[in-house]
């Protein structure tokens, strides 16, 4: 059955913003480490829905993509929540490599310092620019400290 002609009631008590999206919150299901934050569309939520694994929204390329299908990294779905508001999606999965495509397991691989830089505090998991073909992090940035 196409995932657009399921009903999914809860998608009628979501609180959609201005451009119908909802911001997406990743995380763990094991460990409860948060991965990233994505936005989804309808289209991105039924499609994640029927398939168990995760599709979003880009805004930049405005249209929906499924994570992995670039980097092979994908995510299998356990749960899908949504806040009291409903304005807010919380996602647990099974990650399958890094979620970050800068190479990182998560997104939030930088910490602020008592310096008020943002210090890197993780090791990478797999080399951007091998899936991607081009260095995907600037780490000589002057606000971002590498971890020694």
């Amino acid at each position: 059955m196409n995932p657009s002609e399921v009903t999914l009631p809860f998608l009628d008590n979501l609180k959609w913003t201005a451009d119908k999206l909802i911001p997406a919150i990743i995380q763990d299901s094991e460990t409860k480490e948060v991965l990233m934050m994505a936005w989804m569309d309808e289209h991105a939520i039924r499609q994640t829905c029927a398939t168990r694994q995760t599709y979003f929204y880009s805004r930049s390329r405005r249209r929906s993509w499924r994570k992995g299908e670039t980097s092979g990294h994908i995510q299998h779905v356990e749960t899908i929540r949504t806040d009291c508001d409903g304005d807010v999606l919380l996602i647990e999965v099974r990650q399958v490599g890094g979620a970050c495509h800068e190479g990182y397991r998560t997104c939030f691989f930088r910490e602020l310092n008592s310096d008020g830089r943002l210090e890197t505090v993780m090791e990478p998991v797999f080399r951007a620019e091998d899936v991607y073909g081009t260095k995907a992090a600037d780490e000589n940035d002057a606000n971002i400290t590498p971890r020694e």
